[in-house]
């Protein structure tokens, strides 16, 4: 096998351990530097592609990479980005392959979600077609944890741990203040469509730590009067409740309870904020004083307490990314296949971007308590171990020391007035 270079980017909404996987495809490339020769980052994910800016990780050191599996967020750079059908807007894809035979990159590794794995189907049939071989792996991340075929993806474990943990430390907050000042606590999850994060917040209680949580999930249309019912019944029992919304909670028409009118570069409805909503209407409907916060980018950046799984999973897949690609294989995603609960042990799989791209996996009915409020004993066995271990990073001045890439350009091959 003739040595080529390759090219990795990251795609969408970054995580604490995407920079792992990143990690992981680095190093496994220059373990492989037989049959890869530069690997190229593009600068803010596919855009680096398009406009020929191709960061040269071989400038950075071997302790700046292995640091990134401690680091948080995108170290070069993502993008919301979405490449059209390959009907809709040839020339992109036409660019990709002409930026791609300018480097002599022969693989292409793209570290996203749904969007991102059909981009990299995309490039592989447009390889073909155009002839020019491009080997494409995609290496899945999303905090969502709704790509089909992955038990779980990277990404989702961390903030999994991180909105447990908010919910077990806000609810004995609230508990402590119940009798006379705020009863009703809300805090609002990523989750448009699959409330696996919400579902993170049933964790909080268990069989040592018993507390009211009221969960509203995207997969069970809002139903008012019961929700109210139920945040009812809590506070009247405990004295208080925390509720966990997912920022996807819709009514049954589909409208979803935040929508703002407005849509992202992806297509999808922008939400405005479902957890002041909620406490109004709790305020509105019950009385009861309350306080509400978005986890927002709080969750997904989280690296201080990341799960350790994550951050095994996560680099685990990128190297494996790279593995295939050297294999010869081509056009699949490396998965985490599970083979026991307790104890937790998982393998690397695969599975065919076809079958990955732009699909969308929500949690099970059995997953969800009958009422529509909770979580039950199987998805309490299938979470918990996303959650479990701790990956600190080192600490300096009592602060997370993280590692800031050099990310220095290649000289441009192309002319410059390709417009995205």
């Amino acid at each position: 096998m003739s040595k080529r270079n390759a090219f990795y980017a990251q795609s969408g909404g970054v995580t604490s351990v995407i920079n792992a996987s990143a990690c992981g495809v680095i190093e496994a490339a220059r373990n492989h530097a037989d049959t890869i020769g530069t690997l190229y980052a593009g600068r803010s994910g596919i855009l680096g592609a398009l406009r020929e800016e191709l960061i040269d990780t071989n400038q950075e050191s071997a302790e700046a990479i292995a640091a990134l599996k401690y680091t948080p967020a995108g170290a070069f750079g993502s993008c919301r980005y979405k490449l059209k059908g390959l009907d809709e807007n040839k020339a992109e894809y036409e660019r990709l392959i002409e930026v791609f035979k300018a480097h002599d990159i022969g693989y292409f590794f793209y570290n996203g979600g749904g969007d991102s794995q059909d981009t990299a189907h995309k490039v592989s049939q447009l390889g073909e077609k155009m002839g020019y071989p491009i080997t494409c792996i995609g290496v899945p991340k999303t905090v969502d944890n709704d790509l089909p075929i992955t038990d779980t993806c990277p990404g989702f474990g961390s903030v999994a741990k991180y909105i447990a943990i908010s919910t077990r430390e806000a609810s004995f907050d609230v508990a402590s203040m119940a009798e006379t000042s705020t009863k009703v606590f809300v805090i609002e999850v990523m989750g448009r469509h699959a409330g696996w994060i919400a579902a993170a917040g049933g964790l909080a209680a268990d069989e040592e730590t018993d507390l009211p949580i009221v969960i509203l999930f995207p997969e069970i249309p809002f139903d008012q009067a019961k929700f109210l019912a139920k945040v009812d019944e809590k506070v009247k029992e405990y004295g208080y409740c925390s509720v966990v919304v997912s920022e996807g909670v819709h009514h049954p028409d589909g409208k979803f309870l935040s929508e703002t009118g407005q849509r992202d570069a992806f297509g999808h409805a922008q939400l405005g904020g479902a957890a002041p909503v909620i406490a109004q209407m709790v305020k509105d409907h019950l009385g009861y004083k309350y306080h509400w916060a978005v986890a927002d980018y709080l969750q997904r950046a989280a690296r201080h307490i990341a799960s350790e799984t994550d951050v095994e999973q996560a680099y685990a897949l990128g190297k494996a990314a790279v593995d295939f690609a050297v294999a010869g294989k081509n056009a699949i995603m490396p998965t985490v296949v599970r083979e026991s609960d307790s104890p937790y042990r998982w393998t690397i799989g695969e599975a065919p971007l076809s079958e990955v791209a732009n699909r969308e996996i929500m949690m099970p009915k059995e997953y969800i308590t009958d009422d529509g409020f909770g979580i039950t004993p199987a998805c309490r066995a299938y979470l918990s171990p996303l959650i479990a271990g701790e990956s600190y990073p080192t600490y300096h001045n009592g602060l997370p020391r993280y590692v800031q890439l050099k990310n220095e350009l290649v000289p441009k091959k192309l002319k410059d007035g390709f417009e995205v």
